[in-house]
């Protein structure tokens, strides 16, 4: 398929459901920039990182909920195009949240079909993911011609639900519209893990981790592949996909090469996961760990997680509550080999990278090193709670009361330092070290790092040198 740039985009007026997302807000941008008329980012947030830059650049911004038929009419009124990107499940505690993984993922992508068939919309850009034929067994350079992973087999909802969405989607290719009689066209972009400066998703997650030294293994062998796809990348693709729906193309008959269709896409370069991520965690300070976990072993961890969590399922969608460590899914996704070709792509769409994976991850890193910047720096879990946990522990044996596990610390205390009056003396100390420290932090912060300098305090008043020589780091870099 050979076409100009913005064929289908000038004067056209395109919704993005999940606008204000990563993938989305930069679909949203790339629309403007190729001169559509009107780009309408629907979202159930009215406000994210790129929503004042999405306004600046001329989006519209639609807030609503894909499951409500009153808000997605309203938002696909008058489009030409739709891209469906809005979803929910697809890592962490999310993914648990299994009503509301199947309410969005299928409820909701019913809504959009709906209501292009009740509007008269004539182009449907539906994004799914690898997941709807993958399911934990080995993939290697696989195709479009794959059939569906059993529905009853998948290990997480989120795969289940997007392999029904995408079924009803291409199911419903060349339905006559309810309003005018003209065809509603659709297609699956299904694209790798993907990647960029600004990916709220998976990077934030690893650099979490492994700032609190939480990334203590790798999962499955080192030879196990899989792909990446830079955001850039993914955008071309979708604006592409939309190109091959449609249907007035001079000499390309009046069936769009895109219909009906569903198209892998990725960067082209499948690789162990634990080696795309070094050079990234590597530009953060951070390592990638040494020990690998097998994939069994990995699966009960996994399981174990998954179980613990669905005891706490009225609580899944508390802030407080910490994303697991791993889920099922996620053991599959990074410990075994599954990765595929864009041929069909590349042959009916014309799609093929822009950006290398040497290029785009080396923008992300760009990204996240002036991020951290920003950010204040921690120690691992592991020192907070020695740390912490050790001031209690002196505190409670110089001073408390001889009451529950007391008398056990005071007596670990006095094995050490002998008398009570060591111990205070003891605590004094080290409550006067950590409130010097802390002051000392302040004032080299206010200098260093003012937008962190409160925080600097605070964190040292409690760590003392284990935080200060974080700051010291910085101070170092700085100078």
């Amino acid at each position: 398929m050979h076409l100009s740039e913005n064929e289908g985009i000038e004067d056209n007026v395109f919704v993005v459901t999940g606008g204000l997302g990563f993938v989305g807000a930069a679909l949203c941008a790339e629309l403007i920039r190729r001169g559509a008329r009107e780009v309408r980012a629907f979202d159930i947030r009215n406000t994210s990182q790129w929503s004042d830059d999405l306004i600046a650049k001329g989006v519209r911004i639609l807030q609503g909920d894909v499951v409500s038929k009153d808000d997605v009419e309203k938002a696909l009124q008058g489009a030409d195009c739709v891209f469906h990107l809005a979803s929910f499940g697809m890592s962490g505690k999310e993914m648990l949240q299994f009503g509301r993984v199947d309410e969005v993922n299928v409820n909701g992508t019913c809504r959009i079909l709906d209501a292009c068939s009740a509007l008269g919309i004539r182009r449907l850009v539906y994004v799914s993911t690898y997941n709807v034929v993958f399911g934990g067994k080995e993939i290697v350079n696989g195709n479009e011609a794959l059939p569906y992973f059993p529905i009853d087999d998948h290990v997480d909802s989120y795969g289940r639900s997007k392999s029904v969405a995408e079924q009803l989607v291409l199911k419903m290719n060349g339905r006559p519209s309810k309003k005018n009689g003209k065809c509603l066209y659709t297609c699956a972009i299904r694209p790798a893990a993907i990647y960029g400066p600004g990916e709220d998703r998976h990077l934030p997650r690893i650099v979490s981790l492994s700032k609190l030294g939480l990334l203590p293994f790798k999962v499955g062998e080192d030879n196990v592949k899989a792909d990446w796809i830079y955001v850039d990348n993914l955008v071309l693709a979708l604006v592409m996909a939309s190109m091959g729906l449609l249907d007035d193309i001079p000499g390309k008959g009046k069936k769009p090469v895109a219909a009906g269709q569903p198209y892998f896409i990725c960067d082209g370069h499948p690789v162990n996961t634990f080696e795309f991520l070094r050079p990234f965690l590597k530009s953060l300070d951070y390592d990638i760990p040494r020990r690998s976990l097998s994939v069994e072993h990995a699966l009960l961890l996994g399981k174990f997680f998954a179980v613990f969590y669905t005891i706490l399922y009225p609580w899944l969608s508390r802030s407080w509550l910490p994303p697991p460590l791993l889920l099922p899914a996620e053991v599959y996704k990074v410990g075994v080999t599954h990765y595929f070709s864009y041929l069909k792509a590349k042959e009916e769409l014309g799609y093929t990278p822009m950006v290398s994976p040497k290029d785009g991850m080396a923008a992300t890193i760009s990204y996240w090193q002036e991020k951290k910047r920003r950010m204040l720096d921690g120690p691992t879990l592991i020192t907070w709670v020695l740390v912490v946990g050790g001031m209690i522990a002196t505190l409670a044996a110089a001073y408390l009361p001889a009451v529950g596990p007391v008398p056990l610390v005071r007596a670990v205390s006095l094995f050490f330092f002998r008398t009570i009056s060591v111990v205070r003396l003891v605590f004094h100390m080290a409550v006067a070290a950590h409130i010097l420290e802390a002051v000392y932090a302040w004032r080299l912060a206010s200098k260093v790092d003012p937008r962190n300098a409160k925080g600097w305090f605070w964190q040292t008043a409690l760590l003392g040198f284990f935080s200060l020589r974080l700051l010291l780091k910085r101070s170092k870099n700085v100078n």
